[in-house]
């Protein structure tokens, strides 16, 4: 038998993600069948209180444990070693660590690694590498694909195997990625059969995971139709703050907690949606619900219909074919989600509640369908493929084919051109706010703002689609910059809003449209900064050293404790970071006349930098009008007080005549 180590860049267990759980049980039946299985795992977020979260749930669950170094837990369930990483933030150094101390001959790496962080050292190890593809969006090819690459497309291919989680996704690995892709079952079900808990007097119609991707506009348009139909909710990794103000919104939804056991979810499941409208791979719930009697009601996309075996109902829905160059709160990238046709939805599910025959022989035909599936399910065609792996050479280092990054690259830059100017990744209709990001960040705090105008949220250079570009370090080339790609818009009617470093930013570009002679824009809302006229005879300190740095953005709140305490994010973001800080501590105000501009200009009470004096003192900066306001909270008030700051935006919005 083969010592086998999966690399898994999230919570092996507990973990509620269909993939975490695929990885699981995967993992369970090639050390039931003899093999020494061992998983490297972390935690979402390192340090103290990852840490005991984490302890606390293993202790919820009966699993005994061990605290290993270097800040690791260990623990063995099902025959399988696992060491998940909490305290110590070295993720890679860890992965490392274990990979010579353990020696694998074969390494398990999946998507769930998508910036190859773990993928990267399994290559260059001596073990055999199978590489799992469990969602097409996370993969650096095709159409599919949320950020496309040519670098990291050569890279997989110098995988052993390629495995899709479904044909559907095999066939665009091969066609998209060039790769050698299988599809050998990898999504395997808990051993025995499994208990019907589905009835016609169940409760709810359910949705798992409501969230753009998933569908949770279809979900929400069937509820809205349907208000004397009861719908659950289960909230899990894509669910924003901005989702969960819609569901509960509706009165006739509720919302559910996580359950360890699924039988305990669908016993309160008449019927299961999944209206994904992204290109989903296969789906794990579809089968979980029809093993235990519960109809599915499901997208007819990606490789879905492997998924539902020829059972009703496969409905039509218009998937998404772009992302924006943004992820979310949960670092998942941004759709594009196009406008939904619910009807079929709706009907579906009103005669499926309606007709109890109906939904018994839909319940009958799902339970054969998926009983008789599992009868074939088990890990040995996935065994044959890793012993066939053994037998080969191991695939040389070697990078991509002159031709291939060719293709590779000219897909890149096609997909990078659907906008046409980098720095304004998404324009809309006028009127328009644009907004000027605080330090380090990209599009994504203000893609989920919701106002009476287009948001235009700059995207600068160093970060989300613009990485590889090197950040712009001093004020006066960024403001000439920014001015001459916002020039096509200012033609029509536009405000600016800028946060922290933005608001400064904000208003030397508005000074920059003044000295060039351009139109103006009818508002300034400056949120977090100080006035400018603070770095009146400013003289720069010394550049901090990097812990110095880190220090300084905890005292202010200058960057998110999800950046902060992730050190794989946090390598990400600080080069951007540091260059947008430089850009600031080195910027001295230079005199010039009160701008024309009415300026609004807030704080939070609790920010430890910008004090309620500091934000006053933008009067001295227009002839156009001002207006103040502090709003609870600290420096990143615009996230915590989030509903009631975007109120006051929009009222101000439409006072200064910009609404649509």
């Amino acid at each position: 038998m083969s010592r086998v180590l999966l690399a898994h860049n999230s919570t092996y267990y507990p973990s509620s993600g269909g993939g975490d759980k695929s990885n699981r049980l995967l993992m369970e039946a090639l050390a039931a069948r003899g093999h020494d299985v061992r998983v490297v795992a972390r935690v979402e977020r390192f340090g103290e209180s990852g840490h005991a979260q984490f302890l606390r749930d293993l202790a919820a669950r009966s699993v005994r444990h061990e605290v290993i170094e270097p800040g690791a837990v260990r623990f063995s369930r099902n025959g399988v070693d696992v060491r998940t990483l909490t305290l110590d933030t070295h993720w890679r150094a860890f992965f490392s660590a274990q990979l010579d101390a353990f020696q694998p001959e074969v390494i398990i790496t999946s998507t769930d690694d998508p910036a190859q962080l773990l993928f990267d050292l399994a290559v260059k190890s001596q073990a055999r590498v199978m590489y799992l593809v469990r969602a097409t969006i996370a993969v650096p090819f095709g159409p599919e694909s949320s950020s496309v690459s040519a670098e990291r497309t050569a890279k997989l291919r110098q995988a052993d195997a390629a495995v899709g989680v479904s044909q559907y996704v095999a066939n665009y690995c091969r066609t998209h990625g060039g790769l050698d892709a299988v599809h050998v079952p990898i999504s395997l079900l808990e051993p025995g059969t499994p208990n019907r808990v589905g009835r016609f007097e169940n409760p709810y119609v359910t949705m798992a995971n409501p969230c753009a991707v998933k569908g949770i506009d279809i979900f929400l348009g069937v509820a809205d139709r349907l208000p004397e139909v009861r719908f659950a909710a289960v909230p899990m990794w894509g669910t924003t703050t901005t989702d969960r103000a819609q569901l509960l919104r509706r009165p006739n939804v509720r919302l559910l907690e996580l359950f360890d056991n699924i039988d305990d979810l669908l016993a309160l499941t008449r019927v299961m949606l999944v209206p994904s409208v992204w290109h989903e791979a296969r789906s794990r719930m579809i089968v979980e619900s029809m093993s235990r009697g519960v109809p599915v009601v499901a997208s007819d996309v990606g490789g879905i219909h492997e998924a539902m075996m020829g059972v009703d109902y496969l409905l039509p829905v218009n998937a998404i074919e772009h992302y924006q160059p943004s992820v979310d709160e949960h670092m998942v990238p941004v759709a594009q989600v196009p406008p939904q046709n619910v009807e079929p939805w709706v009907e579906t599910v009103r005669t499926l509640c309606a007709s109890e025959p109906l939904w018994n022989a839909l319940s009958d035909r799902s339970l054969l369908a998926a009983l008789d599936y599992m009868r074939h399910l088990t890990a040995e065609p996935f065994e044959a493929l890793m012993f066939d792996l053994l037998k080969r050479p191991k695939k040389p280092a070697i990078s991509a084919a002159a031709g291939d990054r060719k293709k590779l690259l000219a897909l890149m830059l096609k997909q990078r051109q659907a906008a046409s100017n980098p720095w304004l990744p998404v324009t809309g209709a006028p009127p328009r706010l644009v907004c000027f990001p605080f330090a380090g960040a990209g599009t994504g705090p203000f893609r989920q703002w919701t106002l009476p105008v287009s948001t235009v949220p700059l995207l600068l250079p160093g970060r989300e689609t613009r990485q590889g570009e090197p950040p712009i370090e001093d004020m006066a080339s960024l403001v000439s910059s920014i001015t001459a790609a916002i020039e096509p818009l200012v033609r029509e009617p536009f405000a600016f809003f800028g946060h922290s470093m933005g608001a400064v930013v904000a208003y030397e570009t508005a000074r920059e449209l003044r000295r060039r002679g351009l139109p103006m824009p009818v508002a300034l809302f400056a949120a977090g900064a100080r006035a400018p006229h603070f770095r009146r005879n400013w003289t720069p300190p010394p550049e901090p050293s990097e812990q110095e740095f880190l220090d300084e953005l905890r005292r202010l709140e200058g960057l998110s404790l999800k950046v902060l305490d992730n050190p794989e994010l946090l390598r990400l973001a600080l080069p951007a970071l540091r260059a947008d800080a430089r850009l600031y501590r080195n910027y001295v105000y230079a005199e010039d006349a009160p701008l024309p501009v009415r300026i609004f200009a807030y704080g939070g009470v609790s920010d430890p930098n910008v004090a309620p004096g500091h934000v006053e003192a933008w009067r001295e900066h227009t002839t156009g009008g001002f207006e103040a306001r502090i709003f609870a909270g600290g420096h990143f008030f615009i996230d915590t007080a989030r509903d009631e700051f975007l109120r006051e935006l929009s009222l101000r919005l439409r006072q200064a005549g910009l609404s649509k």
